[in-house]
């Protein structure tokens, strides 16, 4: 019985693009969270789309995608939308209060989610293993979110813990948003409808209480622009070529660069309870990725004796 071809040079082209995508995106939760301190978040979510929308007008112009970005599913990039204004205040909300390491622990707790929600929205079976793995997940986002170890129920009402949990709610509604506009639009589409609807939703919403810009933040601006745009481009990449099972471990990269920016920026690092939730709910995304990967490759050589 021959295996399925899964074209390894695929795979490691496509690993490469997502530990590139994923520093980018460090990067500029890095420069968010510098920013969270002297603007409003909503404010800092409408900057995410005005600096980024330039760049992506570029691109969708040399991929010649203008006559595809306008034959789209209005209402789901709406929800996205709404969803991404939502999700990008609460993370910066979360990342001015928490260290990054600790910020990207709890947002892990997102794959899990998606794996949720896939169940009620695109109606796709999930074994029973996978959701003993998701319910141990969520016991680690409940370590991780203690604020030491003698007070358990001091951690459930920290500001920044709930706003980052929130966020990743908020994230993986939108990825399987996300899931059902792709059956139908074109990815040119999707970044740069986020991207508009970043900028004026938020601007609108952030106008009232709108801080005027210090002169002295324009280089964290341009690093804004060039990271957002820069990771999206290499997680498009990193999920064009290579197997999903293959690429998606190594989003949990994330937390070396989230504790090499907290001891290069903040001189921080996380207390143990967040070392501790951060091994649970890693341990059990990888888990639910391996047991994914099994179940398309039994499905492959099924159909493909």
């Amino acid at each position: 019985m021959p295996q399925p071809n899964h074209h390894p040079s695929g795979n490691l082209r496509s690993i490469i693009a997502m530990l590139v995508a994923v520093g980018f995106f460090a990067l500029m939760d890095a420069v968010l969270k510098l920013l969270s301190t002297r603007y409003p978040v909503l404010q800092i979510a409408a900057l995410r789309g005005i600096t980024a929308l330039p760049l992506v007008l570029l691109y969708v112009a040399w991929r010649g995608a203008w006559p595809t970005v306008w034959r789209v599913r209005w209402p789901l990039h709406l929800l996205r939308g709404a969803l991404g204004i939502t999700m990008l205040s609460l993370f910066t909300l979360g990342v001015r209060d928490l260290p990054l390491s600790a910020a990207y622990t709890l947002f892990f707790i997102a794959p899990l989610l998606i794996t949720v929600l896939s169940v009620w929205v695109l109606k796709e079976r999930v074994p029973a293993a996978h959701w003993w793995a998701i319910a141990i997940g969520f016991v680690g986002v409940l370590i991780a979110l203690r604020p030491n170890g003698e007070d358990l129920q001091a951690g459930f009402v920290t500001t920044g813990g709930l706003a980052v949990l929130g966020a990743a709610l908020c994230y993986a509604v939108a990825a399987v948003t996300g899931r059902l506009a792709c059956r139908t639009d074109s990815s040119e589409s999707m970044v740069l409808w986020m991207m508009v609807l970043m900028a004026v939703g938020a601007g609108a919403l952030a106008a009232p209480g709108w801080v005027a810009m210090q002169r002295t933040d324009a280089a964290l601006l341009l690093a804004l622009a060039i990271t957002g745009f820069g990771g999206q481009l290499a997680i498009t990449e990193a999920f064009r070529h290579g197997q999903a099972s293959a690429v998606a471990p190594f989003e949990y990269s994330a937390l070396a660069w989230g504790l090499g920016l907290d001891w290069l920026i903040w001189q921080s690092l996380p207390a143990a309870h967040t070392w501790l939730g951060a091994a649970i709910i890693v341990g059990s995304g990888l888990y639910v990725v391996r047991r994914e990967k099994r179940i398309t490759e039994v499905h492959a050589n099924a159909e493909h004796p």
